[in-house]
């Protein structure tokens, strides 16, 4: 196969460049994946790389799994022996090899969200500390923030400059000693101690770092500080890394990425080849100018000139809307408008909005009218309870220390085993420094314990043992259908006869099948594996893009896709850019970003909805353009007013076209008194940069910016 066939001379140079570090700096649909699967094939077929000394990883297991099909497509099923996937699968399979010396057994477990809860809950209750002092998920998001960047217990005690951060470096700490106990890892552990693991033994660092002769590392903009350690560790001997990104589309920096890893690269590198892909073959010359105009008022970031061969289209439609209702009918009226008169079936359209709140209205306009979604990001099928539950049971069979799933199951379904019981064995664990498992194997120590609480204690200890047993024979699909009807799960179910209890007996169904497809697809089908599958599931890739239905997400979660037809919901000063981004010019840049990519999903049309009023806790308020839509150029959009007075508000008092010019005194309801520094732009369209007391500065649409026009008097300037 001529690998070379259909790139432009850019992609090309990426794909065969081999002098060192490479960094390929590729613009919103200039063909990424591409380039990454092909330069795969040419290391394979054109420069004698062994498959097993190359390392590919993505962000995504969607991502990994469509360049593992696009590179075996090209180079045939030696593309197998490839080391390739995502941060944490990756690490994932070098700590099962490697587990034993960091004091852990190779069955442990990865703890989701839901897990991590449970064990922080336990940590804080053992610790004597209320949730009115500290959440949860407060705690653990500390926690991952300082594991991101790879802070110890240790180091945060070293550095503490108050009670409370003592009192936490005692919940780190403990936190730390329960998942060791548990044989369990959060997801931040497995990038972190593999790192630890390279510094502290030159032997496990040799061993990857002499091995993996070419690296390369997708979405490199959205690496945290722990990511690009392990990067820095593992190319240091060969030194052969290929980062590719976009920093522009860096929009993770709530979970810890750091744009400064990209747009350092050529310091860390300073002997770098820098690669820039600028063609786009995904959007319009419109849609395509619209966003770089946008983008280019960030100041942090690397110069580039996207440019296409494709049409000019259509400009972008900025529809101003009476509230949160409106917006939701003017949506699904321009789906169906568009499905008649151009024949888009439902799977071309695509709703995106800064956060999940935000569905609420747009899904009821679209049930209203019967037009089939779906949701990413939503109730996810591993977090369905009958699902958590059999998982639950996998867990503790394949990893028997796991105790925050073996408490889950133990009374589930109902076997007589109560709260009190199930609190006299763990004081009994505690008092002994035991696991729950080892408990349930000494059961006639516990003389806290009657006769038949410990019959039945004994009954699941004797059904755990049965199912441990049977999965020493059986293959993964086999084991969860035994496990779902040994422990009387399926009873269970069938027994209550409801319409949620057959629903619930057809998910379980449902993941038996998916058992069957991890097993057609794998090359390691074994139960560890599949649950650590399971465990490392991302919102993206459990969404169906083969169903005919309009897609609902986030921003956040739209990276990496296309459509041919895009709205962006909520346009609005406080939700794009977010209320939280306002005062700090890095957040802002970021929700900049995040509007820039949000644009460059679309291949055909946009749609941007901004609302006068929202209605909130503290009722009907209204809503201010966003400064993103203000920043693009008049000559790419076009304004459709369908407004209609709401909240006792009148047009009068949001709405008429002002005549405001160059150094003219306003008046805002948030901001105060300003002056008006610049204008662009004329009627609905006139744009203005006004400098408010304080020394704020804002853009702002005249027509929706409630503005005031002041005399000239004396005052502030």
């Amino acid at each position: 196969m001529d690998l070379f066939r259909d790139l432009n001379p850019s992609q090309r140079e990426a794909v065969t460049y081999l002098g060192g570090p490479l960094l390929v700096l590729a613009g919103a649909g200039s063909g990424k994946t591409r380039v990454l699967a092909h330069r795969i094939a040419f290391l394979v077929a054109g420069a004698s790389v062994a498959p097993y000394e190359i390392l590919a990883v993505t962000f995504t297991n969607k991502a990994a799994g469509e360049m593992a099909d696009r590179v075996r497509g090209l180079v045939g099923d030696v593309a197998s022996g490839i080391w390739m996937g995502t941060f944490h699968s990756i690490c994932a399979r070098i700590l099962r090899i490697e587990a034993k010396k960091y004091g852990l057994m190779p069955n442990f477990t990865i703890y989701d969200e839901h897990d991590q809860h449970l064990l922080m809950k336990q940590v804080l209750k053992d610790l004597g500390i209320s949730d009115g002092c500290i959440t949860p998920a407060s705690a653990l998001s500390r926690i991952s923030g300082l594991k991101s960047n790879l802070v110890t217990p240790d180091e945060l005690e070293e550095y503490a400059s108050s009670p409370y951060d003592l009192r936490f470096v005692e919940i780190y700490r403990a936190y730390e000693k329960a998942l060791h106990n548990n044989n369990a890892l959060d997801f931040d552990d497995l990038i972190v101690i593999p790192v630890r693991l390279m510094k502290r033994l030159p032997e496990v660092l040799q061993r990857y770092a002499t091995r993996f002769k070419q690296i390369l590392i997708d979405e490199y903009q959205d690496t945290n500080k722990a990511q690009y350690e392990l990067v820095r560790l593992l190319s240091g001997y060969h030194r052969n890394v290929c980062a590719v990104g976009d920093d522009d589309q860096s929009i993770y920096r709530w979970r810890g990425a750091d744009i400064t890893n990209i747009l350092n690269f050529e310091n860390d590198f300073p002997d770098a080849k820098v690669i820039r892909l600028e063609r786009s073959y995904r959007s319009t010359k419109t849609i395509l100018a619209a966003s770089q105009a946008v983008i280019k008022n960030n100041r942090k970031r690397k110069p580039k000139e996207l440019w296409t061969e494709n049409e000019v289209g259509n400009k972008l439609l900025v529809a101003m809307v009476g509230d949160e209702q409106a917006e939701g009918i003017f949506i699904s009226d321009k789906i169906e408008e568009l499905r008649e008169s151009q024949g888009h079936a439902y799977a071309d359209f695509v709703v995106l909005y800064r956060t999940n709140a935000q569905s609420r209205s747009i899904e009821d306009s679209l049930r209203r009218r019967a037009i089939p979604y779906v949701i990413v990001g939503g109730v996810k099928f591993y977090e369905r309870k009958e699902i958590k539950d059999i998982i639950a049971y996998l867990k503790v069979i394949a990893n028997p220390r796991d105790s925050v799933s073996l408490l889950r199951i133990i009374n589930v379904p109902n076997r007589g085993i109560g709260d009190v019981t199930i609190r006299r064995i763990k004081e009994f664990a505690s008092s002994r420094g035991l696991s729950i498992s080892d408990v349930l194997n000494s059961l006639t120590d516990i003389e806290t314990l009657t006769t038949g609480q410990r019959q039945s204690l004994m009954k699941f200890a004797d059904m755990l043992a049965e199912l441990r047993q049977k999965a020493k024979a059986s293959s993964v699909p086999e084991l969860i259908a035994f496990v779902a009807e040994r422990s009387g799960y399926l009873a269970h179910l069938k027994k209550q006869g409801t319409v949620e209890a057959i629903s619930r007996l057809e998910n379980i169904e449902e993941l038996v099948a998916g058992a069957y497809e991890f097993e057609e697809r794998s090359q390691e089908p074994s139960l560890a594996k599949f649950l650590e599958e399971v465990s490392l599931i991302m919102d993206i890739d459990l969404w169906d893009d083969r169903r005919d239905a309009v897609s609902l997400m986030t921003l956040h979660n739209a990276k990496g896709l296309e459509f041919p037809i895009v709205f962006i919901a909520g346009a609005e000063e406080g939700l794009l850019p977010h209320h939280t981004s306002l005062e700090d010019e890095d957040e802002l840049e970021e929700e900049r970003r995040l509007f820039y990519v949000g644009l460059t999903r679309a291949k055909k049309m946009v749609f941007i909805t901004m609302a006068v009023g929202r209605r909130t806790f503290q009722g009907w308020m209204p809503q201010t353009g966003s400064r993103f839509v203000a920043e693009i150029p008049v000559e790419f959009i076009e304004f459709e007013d369908l407004t209609q007075p709401a909240g006792g508000m009148s047009d009068d008092t949001w709405g008429s076209d002002m005549v405001i010019t160059k150094g003219a005194r306003v008046k805002h309801p948030d901001w105060g008194v300003g002056r008006v520094i610049a204008c662009d732009g004329y009627g609905k369209h006139l744009r203005l940069l006004v400098r408010f007391e304080g020394g704020i500065t804002k853009r702002l649409l005249a027509h929706y910016a409630n503005l005031e026009i002041l005399d000239d008097a004396d005052g502030f300037y």
